[in-house]
């Protein structure tokens, strides 16, 4: 694969749907089955190595990053890692409080950093090395009509940069701003990233979609703090994990609900988590579907309508879900259900199971 310099991207997305469960049928995504070949013949495709910095270059001054990438560790996702102090900072940081039991002022405060990054000096972020097998893909140009996407063999990414950025919980900005303007991407290339540490692939028991290689593309450890209940907030924008005594253990900022959708208030349960989902489009349940939409089945990938993973929910045609487009995620409306970035609802799919209570709260 060549190398490239860096560019943009963008993306597009839609809800309210019902899905395959991960023990049907469908094949693996493509890329997962070219990545586990890879690490069969030795060459883990996400093992990015840390480079040292280079001998003279002047200690980068990022605070905000550095709480950032802690919170993210911590089960606090801030959503897109970007080094500002916008309102999933803020959410993240009263969340991170509230479970530290500290005053909850959403405030970036010295004991708040205290506890968050305790002594040990923490990287906002390093340089790595992309792995060949990272790099290969296959890409793919994902059209926006959905009709269209149901032709594709597999929702992949759309070039490597795309890949790269949700790999570190950002976006492709982000990463052009960390580089110098003439910083190439490709296998052996070395990139300034966010300090997201690397996954290895899990094993997991009848595992015939790939999720393992998922949760290592995107960083998320499979062993993750068991939730007894979730509350979905409205007026704060976020997803909240709670264990069996009530401590709040993690939190995500959320897009949910519309004018046309509004989000169903109540108390509901988890009835299944779908891994790598097949999209199951209805036009009839979308209120600005074209006319000529026709039902039809999308195969699984990080770009597809519903992201990585579908959590089915006793509320019918609703559930939360991934999206391809991370950076809108708490600033735009969804079909009514419950969107995270692909990196969070991959967590918080090894955080719940059937009859974990979702409770919806305006």
């Amino acid at each position: 694969m060549k190398t490239h310099l860096l560019a943009l991207t963008l993306l597009c997305t839609a809800c309210k749907v019902s899905v395959s469960d991960s023990n049907e049928s469908a094949p693996a995504p493509q890329d997962n089955a070219a990545q586990t070949a890879a690490q069969t013949a030795g060459d883990d495709p996400y093992a990015f190595t840390i480079v040292p910095e280079p001998q003279g270059a002047p200690a980068r001054a990022e605070a905000i990053l550095q709480a950032q990438v802690a919170l993210d560790r911590a089960g606090f996702s801030p959503g897109v890692i970007d080094g500002k102090e916008g309102m999933s900072f803020t959410a993240a940081i009263n969340g991170f409080q509230r479970s530290r039991g500290l005053p909850e002022t959403g405030k970036y405060d010295d004991a708040t950093a205290k506890a968050l990054l305790g002594s040990e000096a923490r990287p906002a972020t390093w340089l790595v090395k992309i792995p060949q097998g990272f790099a290969r893909g296959p890409f793919v140009n994902v059209p926006k009509d959905l009709n269209e996407q149901a032709k594709l063999p597999f929702i992949g990414y759309r070039n490597l940069l795309e890949k790269l950025a949700e790999r570190f919980h950002t976006k492709p900005e982000v990463l052009i701003a960390l580089n110098a303007p003439d910083t190439k991407v490709g296998p052996g290339a070395t990139i300034r990233v966010p300090a997201i540490g690397n996954q290895p692939v899990a094993s997991i028991e009848g595992d015939e979609r790939g999720w393992g290689n998922t949760l290592a593309s995107l960083a998320v450890a499979k062993d993750q703090p068991q939730a007894d209940h979730i509350i979905v907030d409205k007026s704060d924008g976020v997803l909240r994990v709670f264990d069996g005594q009530d401590k709040l253990i993690a939190q995500f900022p959320a897009t949910m609900g519309s004018e046309h959708d509004p989000l169903p208030i109540g108390t509901w349960e988890v009835r299944g988590v779908s891994r790598n989902p097949d999209f199951h489009y209805n036009p009839d349940l979308f209120w600005d579907a074209e006319a000529r939409d026709e039902k039809a089945v999308l195969k699984p990938g990080p770009n597809g309508p519903v992201g990585v993973v579908w959590i089915d929910l006793s509320k019918p045609h609703y559930g939360i879900h991934g999206t391809p487009e991370p950076r809108t995620i708490g600033r735009t409306e969804s079909h009514g259900c419950i969107r995270l970035t692909n990196w969070d609802a991959a967590r918080l799919a090894q955080m719940v199971k059937t009859g974990v209570k979702a409770i919806f709260q305006a």
